[in-house]
């Protein structure tokens, strides 16, 4: 009888551990995808990109949001990733907050570090290049250059402004260290990301 109550008890906490996990993913509203498309830049465009941050989410146990990638697009129908990701605030998989709104998240003032830039698992990504194609202030660039892999539609041509997830560059400004704006890519294929350092990631922003 003894040896069944612990099992039943073991059993009890094991649940309780699990649900505890789960509630604890299922606030989180802010990522970085663990995987990347496969296919370099082309992530199949924002919606494809809108796509795997949804289905990363609810793997995760947090589906029931509806989550935006943090990219901006060129051109036509010009697109800032700042605008589309809600208003905050965002929570990682651990519940650390990230920023309050907009305006933090884009400022010295939030929260992005080695310590805090999690996956939707809760680990931390090995190369520190993110997919953003934006400017510092969240904007996309207005010059005739391709900074979004032909709006994420191309692992052959153009390349993609990066940002560092860990805050770390290979100068010591602003810039060099930026979450969103570090550096451009080398081109958009799987080699050219990993060889400046990415592994064709990106940010996961939930707008509500």
């Amino acid at each position: 009888m003894f040896k069944m109550h612990m099992v039943i008890s073991a059993i009890v906490f094991s649940s309780l551990i699990a649900s505890a996990t789960f509630a604890q993913q299922n606030q989180m509203t802010f990522f970085i995808t663990s995987i990347g498309s496969g296919n370099g830049g082309n992530l199949g465009g924002l919606a494809g990109a809108d796509k795997q941050c949804q289905t990363l989410a609810a793997a995760a146990g947090a589906g029931n949001r509806t989550w935006r990638a943090y990219l901006s697009t060129q051109g036509a129908n010009v697109v800032n990733a700042r605008d589309r990701i809600g208003q905050g605030p965002w929570v990682n998989a651990k519940g650390v907050r990230i920023a309050a709104n907009v305006a933090e998240l884009h400022s010295a003032k939030n929260s992005i570090t080695p310590d805090t830039a999690l996956t939707e698992k809760g680990g931390s990504p090995t190369r520190h290049d993110m997919l953003t194609g934006s400017q510092m202030d969240g904007t996309r660039f207005t010059d005739t250059m391709d900074h979004t892999c032909n709006n994420w539609t191309s692992s052959t041509t153009g390349s993609a402004s990066l940002g560092h997830h860990d805050r770390r560059g290979l100068a010591d400004t602003e810039q060099a260290r930026s979450w969103n704006s570090s550096h451009p890519s080398k081109g958009c294929s799987p080699d050219n990301l990993a060889s400046t350092g990415g592994d064709g990631l990106f940010y996961c922003f939930a707008t509500n």
